[in-house]
């Protein structure tokens, strides 16, 4: 859609100094800072004018509005860009002070742009690709949400601005496979082609022919003269009606308008300096002093914004007369349905215990949560068979079935993950995706950015320990559980039985504002709970209590939670009284107060700590007692000879504790 009402669609006039005006607040505010990038937001202004102005669908009264465009920042480290767009399009933040506190501790116009401090801000990028891969989530939820509600409630697209290091990322490359595979044509990639990276010209590392390369996975591909407004709207308006993805090739000068800078790489990340930026000034025609936009230009800026409100009074008298508009609304709103069937579904374990692997355990909850929680968008990189992803709920997404709920990514996991960030980061949609445990590797980061964007990602982890078994110490993960913890608002659910794993899919739904990981087995496991209390909330607790004087504490998880039972239960026949702890979760169990965790963990007692995975943490919770576990990598051989082989059995800890205790 065209803000042809704005009165600014092919006025140069206008639109020279609006752009310049972008410049200017982006050479400002790096200069004041002493640290950032000028030179992509410099480059880029001419073309985010002619799409802000001409044909990005949004309200900066009401920021909110689920049928806005959604614009994404791939190359967060020219933040100033968003940051000047924002604030000059009439968004309540950044304020110009904010602007003039770049990078610094009390403004929210952090050096990379962050989801959580300005309500403009989709989502946060800066690591490179990821902004790109995020959006095809979005493009996605999109797709989704229209086939559901229909084009009176949902129809917009997503605007992405990318830099050559977003192209070159491996996540790109399974990004725009699947964008393309899905055929997401409500997705727009405008890249800057500038051909300068940090080190120099591309052309010291890339010859790739990149509009080939998107053409041959499905995309529409077009170039436009970055600096030419009427080049611009045509390319953008070619990008907008194709039904394919577009990357819209925007040859554009690094730096434009810095007269002795542009062009060069020293213009990407460092302040132009005092008289690159007088100089600027002149060849520019600025006259106007640091942080401020004369009346005239900033006028017309806000006439653009102003132009989406029409658009918006259009949606709320559709929705108005909708009766999908009140579900529409729910979904977006992160809250769950009254009924989610966790209840009914924790009776059934209670009648019926069942002795599964907790991948099993998984697809059984999920069963009853996709049944009634119609939100929950599941898939798996490839792996559905072992992952357990798919129910009968969950039909596949496809062009030819957008209303869909699973995704087949293929061998993609980071893309998987990055668009599942962009799913959530959207709104009305629940993602969850399952690969191996060893392969959250490859997704970590985006794993990283679900936590530091709090959103309610769920990660299914299956084949979780060197219970995997005969595929051998490349796909064992012997530190990957702990090292997922190290992740600041991420929980991770390693739980024991049926009953603790569909307490962490509750849990982990309950959650809107942190992701969750569940590390899942591929062994079966014996039921070891029969109530129906919620007690993986507490992230630790007392599973079965010492019968005799307490002297052993022992903390397990998952599979290691029923080796933990024998153990105690050995102990007790010889006088010794042993709890077990079963510790499905650290994070909630470390945000317990402290009565409640001396309680669990009591002074005076040997803690012995029990999990097959590396010992390195858990000193935290044992002390100098014991910890159990796999300091190296594995081997191949069957689960129950590796285990006893690592020393992961009854008989062998049980010794190591006598030593302890007598």
């Amino acid at each position: 859609m065209t803000r042809e009402s704005a009165g600014l669609a092919h006025n140069q006039e206008q639109l020279v100094p609006m752009a310049n005006a972008i410049r200017a607040l982006a050479m400002d505010a790096v200069q004041a800072a002493n640290s950032g990038h000028p030179g992509m937001p410099m480059g880029m202004a001419d073309v985010a004018t002619v799409l802000w102005t001409q044909f990005l669908k949004h309200d900066p009264s009401a920021p909110h509005w689920s049928d806005r465009d959604r614009f994404v920042l791939s190359a967060g480290h020219g933040s100033m860009l968003i940051y000047a767009l924002l604030h000059l399009t009439g968004y309540a933040s950044p304020t110009m002070a904010d602007i003039a506190k770049f990078r610094q501790l009390d403004s929210v116009c952090a050096g990379h742009p962050e989801n959580f401090l300005i309500d403009g801000v989709e989502c946060t990028t800066g690591p490179l690709g990821q902004g790109l891969a995020m959006a095809v989530g979005m493009a996605m939820a999109e797709r989704h949400l229209n086939a559901q509600f229909g084009d009176d409630l949902v129809d917009h697209k997503t605007w992405v601005v990318a830099g050559d290091g977003c192209l070159m990322e491996g996540i790109n490359h399974e990004a725009i496979g699947l964008a393309g595979t899905l055929k997401l044509g409500r997705l727009n990639v405008l890249w800057d082609d500038n051909k300068i990276t940090i080190d120099g010209d591309t052309s010291l590392s890339t010859t790739e022919d990149i509009l080939g390369r998107y053409t041959a996975s499905g995309w529409h591909v077009a170039s436009c003269d970055g600096h030419d407004f009427a080049d611009i709207a045509r390319a953008l308006a070619e990008a907008s009606a194709d039904p394919r993805p577009s990357l819209v090739a925007c040859r554009t000068v690094i730096g434009k308008g810095a007269p002795n800078k542009q062009g060069g790489h020293n213009v990407h990340g460092s302040p132009l300096g005092a008289d690159e930026i007088a100089a600027a000034r002149d060849y520019l025609g600025w006259t106007a002093a640091p942080f401020e936009v004369p009346a005239d230009i900033l006028a017309n800026w806000r006439a653009a914004g102003m132009a989406g409100q029409a658009d918006r009074s259009a949606w709320e008298a559709r929705a108005a007369g909708n009766a999908k508009a009140a579900e529409l609304a729910r979904r977006m709103s992160g809250e769950l349905p009254a009924d989610t069937g966790y209840d009914a579904y924790v009776q059934s374990l209670i009648a019926t215990p069942p002795k599964v692997a907790t991948r099993k355990s998984s697809e059984m909850a999920l069963e009853a949560f996709t049944a009634n929680v119609p939100e929950m968008v599941g898939g798996s990189a490839d792996l559905t068979g072992s992952n357990n992803t798919k129910t009968k709920s969950t039909l596949p997404f496809t062009p030819e079935s957008y209303d869909g709920r699973y995704v087949y990514y293929g061998i993609r996991e980071f893309g998987m993950a990055a668009a599942m960030n962009g799913m959530a980061l959207h709104g009305g949609v629940i993602p969850y995706g399952g690969t191996f445990l060893i392969f959250s590797d490859y997704c970590r980061n985006a794993i990283r950015m679900s936590a530091l964007q709090r959103q309610r990602v769920v990660y299914v982890l299956t084949h979780d320990s060197i219970g995997l078994g005969e595929d051998g110490p490349t796909h064992q993960p012997v530190e990957h559980v702990m090292s997922l913890r190290m992740i600041p608002n991420l929980l991770v659910f390693r739980p024991a039985d049926a009953i603790e794993t569909a307490e962490a899919w509750a849990l982990a739904l309950a959650n809107k504002d942190r992701p969750s990981v569940l590390a899942l087995t591929r062994q079966n496991l014996p039921p070891v709970r029969f109530d129906a209390e919620m007690k993986s909330a507490k992230g630790a607790y007392r599973l079965v209590e010492a019968k005799g004087d307490r002297k052993v504490v022992l903390l397990a998880t998952g599979s290691e939670v029923a080796l933990a039972m024998d153990v105690a239960a050995r102990l007790e026949a010889q006088g010794i009284g042993v709890d077990v702890v079963s510790a499905p979760c650290w994070e909630l169990f470390d945000e317990q107060d402290a009565a409640y965790r001396a309680d669990v963990l009591p002074a005076g007692v040997l803690k012995v700590s029990i999990e097959a995975g590396v010992t390195l943490g858990w000193q935290k919770y044992v002390g100098d007692g014991l910890t159990i576990g796999i300091d190296s990598f594995g081997a191949s051989a069957p689960a129950e000879v590796l285990f006893d082989h690592f020393g992961l059995s009854a008989e062998k800890i049980v010794p190591q504790i006598l030593a302890r205790v007598s």
